[in-house]
């Protein structure tokens, strides 16, 4: 059994800066996990915590059942039986891709010969049968990630934790390894915990994805779930690029603060209480039209191609509006009128303060 279960699990550093707050967290034999949120949130901590490389300050972490961190429990990273694969492969470069791959099962003293059909059945795994007496050197990015997860590999570990380890590497290379890392991972069983700051690689290889933020759970589930169901308006902005306003709700909709925006009760979901709150509205609920008369008006200031319609942002009264654009891509500078078809409200906290916003992703332009 590979299953993790975190019970209560704290992190206090020296300094008093607080690492993780109150975990809990149940990943499934066989499961893949990514951790995400924005720098600071804990996500590596967690990971590392995991790993056995930082000691939480209360609670107990379990990997297959047994306690591995608690109140009198302690056991160290070389004893957990994980396989770790970083950003930066750390392949050592005066050592062949046998040595390398090999490296643990010479220090767990199995035989050579035992040595050598393994290195080849991984190497064989991750798509570099015939490698061994290669040079680091000559290989490419891509190759040595694949050495480093090989590597990983060889000991049969219970868990496969991911620190960032396919960012390093260069589109389209990074998102064959995708594939090929899921569909490993999957037909191996493995229970993989994987972080990342690409948002689209979590919802793409994740069974469950775990949002965290000043070293909190926030949420926890499917890719379908955080991005139709997002819990709250951080979590609808970081995953989904949403544009968050404040305002109040009332019988006939919500109404922005000092905006002009306004939106129809029947075209909000989400809680229908009455007072002051604020909407997430999904780049693609937003629909631009060219502007006519003297309505209201915005303009755009960022317009980027993607594959599935143009990424723009329009500025109208000081607020950026982040917009999925099918068709023909508008021009920076345009001016379009803004329709909103579906918006997400949240309630404010009890204290009346707007839910926080990942600043990594804020936008700033002058008003229009």
């Amino acid at each position: 059994m590979s299953s993790i279960a975190l019970n209560d699990v704290s992190l206090r550093f020296a300094d008093g800066t607080r690492g993780l707050d109150a975990i809990d967290l149940t990943i499934a034999d066989g499961e893949f996990v990514a951790l995400v949120g924005p720098s600071g949130s804990g996500k590596t901590t967690l990971l590392r915590s995991i790993a056995g490389f930082i000691a939480p300050t209360r609670g107990d972490i379990r990997i297959g059942g047994e306690v591995v961190a608690g109140e009198k429990t302690f056991v160290q990273p070389e004893n957990r039986k994980l396989g770790m694969v970083f950003q930066q492969h750390a392949i050592w470069p005066h050592w062949d891709v046998a040595r390398n791959v090999g490296y643990s099962l010479k220090l767990a003293g199995q035989p050579r010969a035992a040595r050598a059909a393994r290195v080849s059945e991984v190497l064989e795994l991750v798509g570099l049968a015939g490698m061994e007496k290669r040079n680091p050197a000559t290989l490419s990015g891509g190759q040595r990630q694949r050495v480093a997860l090989a590597r990983a590999l060889a000991s049969t570990p219970r868990v496969l934790l991911l620190d960032e380890a396919l960012s390093a590497l260069d589109e389209p290379l990074r998102d064959r390894l995708r594939l090929e890392l899921r569909s490993l991972t999957r037909a191996m069983g493995l229970t993989v915990v994987h972080v990342t700051h690409d948002r689209d690689e979590a919802l793409a290889l994740a069974d469950r994805v775990v949002v965290l933020d000043q070293g909190r759970i926030q949420q926890v589930g499917t890719p379908e779930q955080l991005v139709h169901e997002p819990r709250t308006a951080f979590i609808a902005s970081f995953l989904s690029d949403a544009t968050v306003i404040p305002g109040r709700m009332t019988d006939h909709g919500f109404t922005a603060d000092d905006h002009l925006l306004r939106i129809a009760r029947d075209r909000i979901e989400g809680g229908h209480s009455d007072g002051a709150g604020s909407v997430a509205i999904l780049p693609g609920d937003i629909t631009l039209h060219p502007a006519t008369g003297d309505g209201p008006q915005g303009i755009v200031v960022s317009s980027l191609f993607g594959r599935e319609g143009s990424d723009v942002v329009v500025t109208w009264n000081g607020i950026d509006f982040r917009c999925l654009v099918p068709g023909p891509r508008p021009t920076v500078g345009e001016r379009y009128s803004i329709a909103v078809s579906r918006a997400l409200y949240y309630p404010a906290d009890p204290s009346g303060a707007p839910q926080r916003q990942p600043t990594a992703l804020a936008l700033s332009h002058p008003a229009s």
